[in-house]
């Protein structure tokens, strides 16, 4: 059945033929949820009006059904409905224009009826046919009087009775239109709720003051609640962990003042009484004005991960404990065979140092203690500190954050403990006065890094590169992908490492 047509039905004409029987006609009548109009304010104001305007006891808006005639409005009548066969108002909804009966006693097809011979006594009757936009009648506006009016209605009357019929129509598509646009929400909303129900995860929502007022059905199954209790923060949180509650909470209120992505990791209990950890994620959703109307997001279960992770950290520690002791013993070993030979004493030294500086770059990176580091300054920091860093010290790093990762941090730890060494031995660290600085510059994907050194007269190139120079050449290009050019000058070596940045992010 087609409810709303391509063009509504022209007025001032009779209702489509395709339209008048019951069956075609009563599937369209019921679109109209008339029960809901029962006594509607505006289609009292309209009868009131018509009732005024033909100087008529009484007005009605009246609808035909199957077996009955009712009246959604009305004004000098108390019974709600009649019988449809004594109705009236089922022979002017037939109609194209105001079906008048100035003396219904004079009238063949209505001086038997029972509203003529009996109560309310009608005489007079005029009535404007009411007619869908599909073509389908369903009633008509009405006015009715105990006398009978040979002179029927004024041009005047016939005319605002029209007018009038034609407000009644726009109220009745107005309801319409709003149950089709309820049905429609409503299947959205239960599509949505559907769809919500069959995600593995937990799907959630709030309000705009940041209250919850939905879950799908798998937090229930999950935590064992009841469906039919409270919606609530207060209500939820009873689920979560004592000891991540506030956590969560200060997250919460963080995300939500801020208008921003939410994400915390927490513990759930579920229905069989064991704690699961959880992923909640959730996102706002603005309004026009750019104001978090609402908030959606879904609860992970992560347990078995945050676990295996627990575990792998666990391992990590370990293995980086022994690491860190194996550097001591390969450092200890230098020392010892270097002993009884002094022609390796210098080159002994070198070693551990930089046997030394490579536990120092692995604890920074895989630290047993307190939080690892992550970002290149960080690195230089530490390799750099025996030297003096920092404001008014000989080694100062300054520019760009350079985010590092654990597989280039060895690498570097020999490149920048090379240049450091040789800086020492005969360039700007060898002398008080003497100055480096390093400085991180960004190019497109490419990290720029300059080790500028200054103070140190007479620095010269090596007559032929050794095993300093060949370390810091397969640092750079065979491990970092990157590449080096050194230039002496007056004042001192100045170094420009080019490397990629996914290179020191591994």
């Amino acid at each position: 059945m087609r409810l709303v047509p391509t063009a509504p039905w022209p007025k001032a004409k009779a209702p489509d033929p395709a339209q008048l029987e019951d069956e075609v006609r009563l599937p369209v009548l019921a679109a109209f949820g008339m029960d809901a109009l029962e006594d509607d304010a505006e289609l009292e104001r309209i009868v009131q009006f018509a009732a005024k305007l033909c100087d008529a006891p009484t007005s009605l808006v009246s609808i035909v059904e199957e077996e009955r005639q009712r009246f959604l409005a009305r004004q000098g009548l108390d019974v709600k409905e009649t019988p449809r066969p004594t109705s009236f108002c089922g022979h002017a909804m037939l109609g194209d224009t105001v079906m008048i009966v100035p003396d219904a006693q004079e009238d063949e097809r209505f001086a038997d009826n029972p509203l003529v011979t009996g109560d309310p006594h009608i005489r007079f009757y005029a009535g404007a046919p009411l007619i869908t936009s599909e073509g389908a009648p369903v009633g008509a506006l009405c006015v009715i009087d105990t006398k009978a009016r040979p002179e029927g209605l004024t041009p005047l009357q016939a005319e605002g009775l029209t007018v009038l019929r034609d407000a009644v129509m726009r109220r009745l598509h107005a309801r319409r239109r709003d149950l089709v646009a309820d049905a429609r929400l409503k299947s959205s909303e239960d599509k949505l709720s559907a769809l919500a129900d069959s995600i593995p995860d937990i799907a959630w929502s709030t309000d705009k003051k940041g209250e919850i007022n939905f879950f799908n059905r798998r937090w229930y199954e999950f935590t064992g609640l009841d469906p039919a209790g409270a919606l609530s923060n207060a209500a939820a949180f009873k689920a979560f962990h004592p000891d991540d509650a506030a956590a969560y909470s200060a997250a919460w209120d963080a995300s939500y003042e801020a208008g921003e992505p939410f994400e915390q990791e927490f513990r759930v209990r579920r229905a069989d009484g064991t704690w699961r950890w959880m992923l909640s994620r959730g996102v706002p959703l603005f309004d026009s004005a750019g104001k978090a109307s609402q908030w959606f997001g879904t609860l992970t279960d992560i347990d078995d991960g945050h676990r295996l992770s627990e575990s792998r950290d666990l391992l990590a520690r370990e293995l980086s404990h022994r690491i860190k002791n194996i550097f001591a013993v390969i450092s200890g070993l230098v020392v010892l065979r270097a002993r009884n030979r002094p022609e390796l004493t210098e080159f002994a030294a070198e070693l551990g140092e930089a046997i030394r500086a490579l536990g120092r770059a692995h604890d920074f990176v895989r630290p047993l203690k307190s939080e690892k580091g992550s970002e290149l300054r960080g690195l230089l920091s530490v390799l750099m500190a025996p030297y003096g860093i920092g404001e008014g010290k000989q080694v100062s790093v300054s520019g760009v954050t350079v985010k590092l990762g654990k597989r280039a941090a060895t690498p570097l730890a020999l490149i920048f403990h090379e240049l450091a060494t040789n800086s020492a031995k005969y360039g700007a660290l060898s002398r008080e006065e003497g100055q480096v600085t390093i400085d991180l510059a960004e190019r497109g994907d490419t990290i720029l890094i300059d080790w500028d050194e200054s103070g140190a007269p007479g620095a010269k190139p090596p007559e032929k590169d050794g095993f300093g120079s060949q370390l810091l050449d397969m640092s750079v290009r065979s491990q970092l992908d990157g590449s080096m050019d050194r230039e002496w000058n007056d004042d001192g070596l100045k170094v420009r490492l080019l490397i990629p940045a996914k290179s020191l992010a591994l």
